[in-house]
C-alpha cells in the first residue's frame, strides 16, 4: 500500500467515522425508541449496524481494495470523536430544521392540492348530484301530474264510453251477446281456479314455515 493510498486510506475512514456520528444521530431522531416497541427496535438496530458495516466496507473496497489495517479502527474513531465534539450541534440543528422545512413544504403542498384539486372535485361531485337528484324530483313530478291527468281523463270519459258500449251491446245480435257471456264465464271459471290454487299453495307454504 503506498503512501498516497494510507493517507486517502485514512482521510476517508475519518470522514466516515464523522458520517457514522451523522448517520447515528439521524437514525435516532427519526426512530424514538420510547415510541416503538422493544423488538421493532432490535430489528431496525441489527439493520442499521448491518447497513453502517457494508458502507464503510465498501468506501474502503474504493479507496485500498478492502484492506483492513488497524490505524483504519483508529480513524474511524477519530471522525466519530471530532463529530461529537465539534459537529454535533450545527447538525442537529440543521436536522431540525430540515425537518421542520420538509414538514411545512408538505403542508403548503397538501393545502394547494386540496385547494385546487380536491375541494373542487368535491364541489363539481355535489353539483352534479343536485342537478341530477333535482332533475329526477322534476321528472317525477311531471310523470306524477301526467298520470293524475290520465286517470281524470278516463274517469271523465269512463261514463260516456260505457253508454256508448251499453247501446252498441243493446243493438248486436243475441246469439252474438250468448258467445260473448259463454266464454266470459269460461275465462271467469278458469281465473278463479287458477286464483284458488295460488291461495292453496300461499297457504300450505305459511303452514309449512310455522
Amino acid at each position: 500500500m503506498t503512501l498516497t493510498t494510507q493517507f486517502m486510506t485514512m482521510a476517508s475512514m475519518i470522514g466516515m467515522g464523522a458520517l457514522f456520528g451523522a448517520m447515528l444521530d439521524t437514525y435516532q431522531r427519526f426512530l424514538q425508541r420510547s415510541k416503538r416497541k422493544h423488538w421493532l427496535v432490535f430489528i431496525n438496530d441489527i439493520l442499521f449496524w448491518i447497513i453502517q458495516a457494508l458502507v464503510i466496507f465498501y468506501v474502503l473496497f474504493l479507496v485500498n481494495r478492502g484492506e483492513f489495517r488497524f490505524y483504519i479502527l483508529l480513524a474511524l474513531i477519530c471522525g466519530f470523536a471530532a463529530y461529537q465534539s465539534l459537529i454535533k450541534r450545527i447538525y442537529l440543528r440543521l436536522l431540525e430544521w430540515m425537518i421542520l422545512f420538509v414538514v411545512h413544504t408538505a403542508n403548503i403542498i397538501r393545502q394547494v392540492l386540496s385547494l385546487l384539486v380536491v375541494k373542487p372535485v368535491i364541489g363539481l361531485f355535489q353539483l352534479a348530484m343536485f342537478t341530477i337528484l333535482f332533475i329526477g324530483r322534476g321528472l317525477f313530478t311531471l310523470v306524477k301530474f301526467i298520470f293524475k291527468i290520465v286517470l281524470l281523463s278516463i274517469k271523465f270519459l269512463s261514463k260516456p264510453i260505457r253508454l256508448i258500449l251499453l247501446k252498441i251491446w243493446k243493438v248486436l245480435p243475441k246469439r252474438f251477446k250468448k258467445n260473448v257471456e259463454t266464454f266470459y264465464n269460461k275465462t271467469a271459471g278458469f281465473f278463479s281456479k287458477i286464483k284458488n290454487y295460488i291461495r292453496k299453495c300461499v297457504n300450505w307454504w305459511k303452514k309449512r314455515k310455522k
